[in-house]
């Protein structure tokens, strides 16, 4: 784990049940000598309690559930920087932008970085971002990486984007030959700036399974969830609403002070949020501006598409 010493304290905020492989993580940092708590998911504020008392350097959690106990910290009246220890985090199990990681640095003042896994690799164990955060290097001894058309299922060149497929090479009791995780990111096999020679995949750009049609455009949830955290005011909860092929309907909570009865700020944070989805996916949304807390919260993977269409 990049950055992490002998001394510092990992707060594990997974949900365990979904992501078996978080123990990996657990005995590894405890293997060189760092305390780990595993928190589990919800219970926002026992979390922040445990962050408190224990003095937690380190978090292990999804990015969906580290920007609710972001706002949470501060609806507290706590401030991250003077009233808590944290360090740095490592965020995945789901998909996410560089702005969303931008916006929970910012938030809480720390270091970021990615980490990929599946729990049938042995969990969150597959790649780690370094302290340049160019790509996740992939732990090349252990398994051996492919980057397929997820149509044809043929290889593609490195620095194409396809499907990563994975085969384990020391796993004895369940080895796995070509699993197709349906994740999507392209392969960097230029040397690194930290100096290993492990090859590196880019961010996560989506599974090939998450994709979603409106109008004959080809649209990922991370295309929205891009441009919704890099507008000023937006909060940290959105979803994805399809009713039909011809449309979406895009439901985000904008900051409380916003609804201070000024109906032109709405209107044009409203008017902006459309422009720039739709220059970024070629569709023009509905969108629905709504107040903090009014989205379902999610504690695991969060569920940003919600599709009602029936064929």
């Amino acid at each position: 784990m990049t950055g992490a010493k002998r001394g510092d304290i990992l707060q594990n905020s997974m949900t365990y049940g979904l992501f078996t492989g978080a123990f990996v993580m657990h005995y590894g940092a405890e293997k060189i000598g760092i305390l780990v708590i595993p928190a589990g998911p919800g219970n926002t504020e026992r979390q922040i309690n445990l962050m408190r008392d224990f003095g937690t350097t380190m978090l292990h959690i999804t990015p969906s559930y580290a920007l609710y106990v972001a706002s949470v910290i501060y609806d507290k009246g706590i401030d991250p920087r003077r009233d808590l220890k944290l360090k740095r985090a490592y965020l995945g199990a789901e998909p996410y932008s560089e702005e969303t990681r931008k916006k929970i640095e910012d938030m809480l003042g720390i270091d970021i970085y990615n980490c990929y896994g599946l729990t049938e690799m042995n969990g969150p164990g597959v790649g780690f971002e370094c302290k340049y955060k160019e790509g996740l290097h992939i732990w090349e001894d252990n398994f051996l990486m492919e980057v397929i058309n997820p149509e044809t299922g043929e290889p593609i060149p490195d620095g194409e984007i396809g499907e990563l497929v994975l085969t384990t090479l020391n796993r004895e009791a369940m080895p796995l030959i070509r699993y197709r995780t349906r994740d999507l990111t392209k392969i960097i096999s230029e040397p690194c700036k930290c100096g290993r020679t492990h090859r590196r995949i880019s961010r996560i750009l989506g599974r090939s399974d998450d994709m979603f049609i409106v109008k004959g455009v080809n649209i990922f949830p991370q295309q929205i969830e891009q441009v919704l955290m890099s507008i000023k005011g937006v909060a940290q909860n959105y979803q994805i609403v399809l009713e039909s092929y011809d449309e979406m309907t895009v439901k985000v909570e904008i900051d409380r002070e916003l609804f201070d009865g000024k109906i032109e700020r709405l209107i044009r944070m409203k008017d902006e949020i459309v422009d720039k989805i739709r220059s970024a996916t070629m569709v023009k949304p509905k969108v629905e501006l709504l107040e903090p807390g009014t989205l379902p919260i999610s504690e695991g993977k969060a569920k940003r598409v919600i599709d009602n269409r029936t064929i």
